[in-house]
């Protein structure tokens, strides 16, 4: 599809396609236009083309087309015309909800047309046969191929508003009204998954504003109308899932309340509290938590008390009455006494979660009190003057049940009170917020109340009583029911008693060791005692308080001086901490800029990437035009052989001959067929349905006669089984009487054999427990012999750690010593080898001095030869080496040219041939000794006596006398 210039173009196109059914190539036309990176421009054109786009994805259900349609518009529009964006929005969903109540409407309609007498008149043969094959029944079908569709499209529609617009500060409002219609949604037509949803969605919006806070536009919720928006949102979620009994998500909806208000460090109004309160109550009440249903029926009645001015004197009273009811409602024992510890430590993290709830506290605190109590709260409902405002009814049972003491006739005294209670309540006109309370659903937890209390009482005065006497004291419950309410406060430690069947009593234990005078009895006597021992021994008076202070002088003078370096140091601690944080800002700054400048051009290769994926896609885009223009003609071919027109066989352009045209005018055609062979059918339907009824109309007096006969025959029938079933019940009654008869005699046996199984069962149980007493003792005996044992273990195994390091460490010092002590040995040996190899060199230098005086000597009396002799000087031949260092001599001595000082000598003008080293150099021992002398001498130190630094000497003088032979010898 080509991409426009325009946008005005291209809703041009779009309309002259819709013109002509092709809403499918509309729509993708729009499409490009707005998924082309040309118009990054608000234009009017461009809002008529989003306008029309939003229409054609409701009318072809194009959620995915509208969701990337909206996107981009939003980044059209986000900085330059918002309120077109919101515009379009609230379009979109007033379309999809308009379309969806349609849909409802006409399924409605549908089911209404189909409600007649005769079923079998309006009944095509066609439904018929789909009513057999499917088990569907009307209404389900029609909803699920007219409702359902419209309904999935609504809810995408939701989610997709909801997506775009959660970071968007300027359409706040618009983002809160689309939940609250979600919601509304939800509620109506009870879509309980998609609302669990909903929350979910909402609250990951949420999370994702507080982890991303650099954002662009990002909605703060520090500013009041946002803040308000956001509340208000989550209220009505938590209005919705009460409404759709969803108690789960009720109380998510009502920690996201909390942890909203614990961000932003704000209470809402009391008008919303009330409404979190009383949602609070319903959410409790419903998970059986009624310690924490009646704080939260404690707050809401102080909120109603403090803010409400138009609170009835009578609405207060009920309100009131629910209060000390729901108080009375908790168990008066306390569950986590005989719980182990975890359970104990999970319970008061509990009870610190719900208290931060119930009393909406913004800073979790624990104070020195038990945070949540029975006792705690009916103190502070005393304190707090509830009992005043409660009815007279409400009192009274309050007296009896906590305070009076009346054990033979406290349920006799309460059931009373009770039937009165349980008629008030209603809906309150003066506080709309609160639902309507009914004091009836607190009766029952009295009942169980009154039980446990009468129970308490009869064990202080009775050690025993029979069952039938302790039933007719508690009239709301059977006995085992009884039974089932004692058991599981004798398990809690609230009462302590045995029920004894087989004498028909209840025997009540002693519990004067567990009462409140004894428990703390080890604490009075040591208070006693301390008491006493400093009657005897009372301390000593100070003499002078100056005295004291005086030798404690230079001490505190000491300690001040230490506070003060203390602090100076701490204060240059706090100085190099702030120039690190300076440092680690700049850091981080320089980091955020070489990040920025990662994205800015990882943006710009994705641009390039993008520009070139346009470019292939156009590309693939001309490729698969042509190829279906190629496969629309092969399709035309095909279908004239295969399709008799009927008529004129059409013709196409080239540009309108496309492979959909072809399919819709083969379908078109299909059709006409089918609609042809379907009258046809309905015909032959006719026809059969007129023989059927010939046959039926000709069957009917036939039936009628054989249902009388059958009748007379199924009568004559009757009478006789039971005149059978009546003789036979006669000789049961008559056997059953022998039968009695017989048994009869053994029944004083049957009675002595119970007697001697019921004894020896007992005595079998007493076996068995003292058995498993035994046992158990025996049991603890060897689990403690177990504990001593591994408790011994453990202490040899840490005095074997101990006794092993030791060792290791005594091994580690034996090794330093040994180390130390071979390097000491090494460096005296390398100071003997030094020494030695100096020697060496001395011994080397006199040999060579020797050697030289010798060589001097000898040279001597070779240059004296020429001299002599009367010969001319003439140049040496090369044959003749002996000759080469006089003839150098004399040619020297005839040119008359300049010799250097250290060839000549004292005694003549001939100076001997300078001895040269195997480097070129000079030996001369009266000399300085020069660098290089220095670093032979070196070198031979630090071979430690070596054979090449030891005979270096020798093998120098060798080399340069073989260099410079004496006159005379042979080479």
């Amino acid at each position: 599809m080509a991409s426009f210039a325009k946008p005005e173009n291209a809703l041009k196109r779009a309309e002259e396609l819709i013109n002509v059914g092709q809403k499918q190539d509309a729509l993708q036309t729009l499409h490009d236009l707005f998924t082309s990176r040309r118009h990054r421009a608000w234009q009017k054109p461009l809002e008529r083309s989003m306008f029309k786009y939003i229409e054609l994805c409701v009318d072809l259900r194009r959620g995915r087309f509208a969701k990337d349609g909206l996107i981009q518009y939003r980044i059209i529009c986000q900085q330059v015309n918002v309120s077109s964006l919101e515009e379009v929005i609230k379009h979109f969903m007033h379309l999809s909800t308009e379309r969806a109540e349609q849909a409802r409407t006409q399924a409605q309609a549908l089911e209404e047309a189909l409600d007649v007498e005769d079923l079998e008149a309006d009944k095509r043969p066609e439904d018929l046969m789909l009513s057999y094959v499917s088990g569907e029944k009307g209404k389900d079908r029609s909803d699920r191929e007219l409702v359902t569709p419209w309904f999935k499209f609504l809810w995408e529609t939701y989610r997709t508003v909801l997506e775009i617009l959660r970071n968007n500060s300027k359409l706040e409002a618009l983002y809160a009204m689309t939940a609250h219609r979600a919601f509304q949604f939800c509620k109506q037509y009870k879509r309980t998954t998609e609302f669990r949803r909903l929350c979910e969605i909402i609250r990951n919006h949420l999370a994702n504003l507080n982890k991303y806070r650099d954002q662009r536009d990002r909605p703060d919720l520090s500013a009041p109308e946002s803040l308000q928006l956001y509340v208000d949102t989550r209220f009505e979620q938590l209005k919705v899932a009460t409404e759709l009994e969803l108690w789960q998500e009720a109380f998510r909806s009502v920690e996201d309340i909390h942890g909203l208000m614990c961000m932003v460090k704000k209470t809402p109004k009391s008008s919303l509290m009330a409404v979190y309160y009383a949602k609070l109550t319903e959410i409790f009440w419903i998970s059986s938590s009624h310690l924490y249903h009646a704080y939260a029926w404690f707050r809401l009645f102080l909120l109603q008390k403090s803010f409400n001015k138009n609170l009835s004197q009578k609405d207060l009273q009920l309100i009131a009455s629910s209060v000390l009811l729901a108080a009375l409602s908790v168990n008066p024992y306390d569950h986590t006494r005989s719980a182990s510890h975890l359970d104990i430590e999970n319970e008061k993290e509990r009870n610190l979660r719900m208290a931060n709830l119930i009393g909406f506290n913004l800073e979790t605190k624990l104070e020195g009190k038990e945070v949540l109590s029975r006792s705690s709260l009916l103190s502070e409902l005393v304190a707090k003057g509830v009992l005043s405002c409660v009815t007279q009814e409400v009192k009274d049972l309050y007296h009896l049940l906590e305070h009076d003491f009346f054990p033979l006739d406290l349920a006799s005294k309460v059931q009373p009170l009770l039937n009165k209670i349980s008629k008030f309540g209603g809906k309150l006109l003066s506080a709309p917020s609160v639902p309507e309370v009914q004091l009836s659903q607190y009766v029952p937890a009295m009942e169980k109340l009154t039980t446990l209390r009468l129970l308490q009482q009869v064990s202080q005065v009775y050690e025993i009583m029979r069952i039938e006497s302790l039933s007719r004291m508690i009239p709301f419950f059977d006995f085992a029911t009884v039974e089932k309410i004692s058991v599981d406060a004798v398990k809690h430690n609230f009462v302590a008693l045995k029920v004894d069947h087989m004498k028909g009593v209840v025997i009540f234990d002693n519990m004067g060791l567990e009462s409140e005078i004894l428990r703390g009895h080890l604490t009075n006597l040591a208070e006693t005692l301390n008491e006493a021992r400093s009657m005897i021994y009372p301390p000593a008076r100070n003499v002078s308080r100056l005295g004291e202070l005086l030798p404690s002088l230079a001490e505190i003078v000491d300690k001040e001086h230490k506070r003060l370096l203390a602090r100076k140091s701490l204060i240059e601690k706090r100085k190099e901490e702030e120039e690190r944080k300076l440092l680690e800002k700049e850091r981080l700054e320089e980091s955020k800029r070489i990040e920025l400048q990662k994205i800015t051009e990882e943006a710009e290769r994705k641009r390039l990437a993008s520009e070139y994926e346009e470019r292939k896609n156009e590309r693939i885009r001309r490729e698969i035009e042509e190829r279906e223009l190629a496969e629309a003609q092969a399709l035309l071919q095909e279908a004239s052989h295969r399709i008799k027109w009927k008529g004129k066989k059409p013709a196409f352009e080239g540009d309108k001959l496309t492979k959909q045209s072809v399919m819709e005018l083969t379908l078109s055609e299909q059709l006409r067929e089918r609609q042809e062979m379907e009258k046809k059918l309905q015909k032959l339907a006719k026809t059969m349905d007129y023989l059927e009824r010939a046959k039926r109309e000709e069957a009917a007096p036939l039936v009628e006669a054989a249902y009388q006969q059958r009748l007379v025959e199924e009568r004559v029938l009757h009478e006789r089984e039971q005149q059978q079933e009546i003789e036979l019940s006669k000789q049961r009654h008559d056997t059953e009487l022998k039968e009695k008869e017989r048994l009869a005699r053994i029944k004083n046996n049957k009675e002595i054999f119970q007697a001697r199984v019921v004894s020896c069962r007992e005595e079998e149980n007493t076996r068995f427990r003292r058995e498993r007493e035994e046992r158990v003792s025996q049991i603890l005996q060897s689990r403690r012999q177990e504990r001593e044992k591994m408790r011994k273990l453990k202490f040899y195994l840490s005095l074997e750690e101990e006794r092993q390091k030791k060792l290791h460490e005594e091994e580690e010092a034996r090794k330093l010593e040994e180390a130390e002590r071979i390097r000491k040995e090494q460096a005296e040996r390398k100071a003997k080898l030094d020494e030695i190899a100096e020697k060496q060199r001395q011994r080397e230098r006199e040999l060579e001095e020797k050697e030289r005086q010798r060589r001097e000597a000898l040279l001597g009396k070779s240059t004296e030869v020429p001299l002599r002799t009367s010969e001319p000087p003439a140049v040496a031949r090369p044959s003749e080496p002996g000759s080469a260092a006089p003839a150098a001599a004399a040619a020297a001595t005839a040119a008359a040219k300049y010799v250097p000082r250290f060839k000549r000598t004292e005694s003549s003008g001939q100076a001997p041939p300078p001895e040269t080293d195997r480097w070129g150099g000079n030996k001369q021992d009266d000399r300085l000794p020069q660098a290089s002398d220095r670093w032979r001498s070196d070198d031979r130190r630090s071979s430690s006596g070596s054979s090449f630094g030891g005979g270096g000497g020798r093998f120098a003088s060798t080399w340069s006398s073989s260099r410079n032979p004496p006159r005379g010898s042979e080479r």
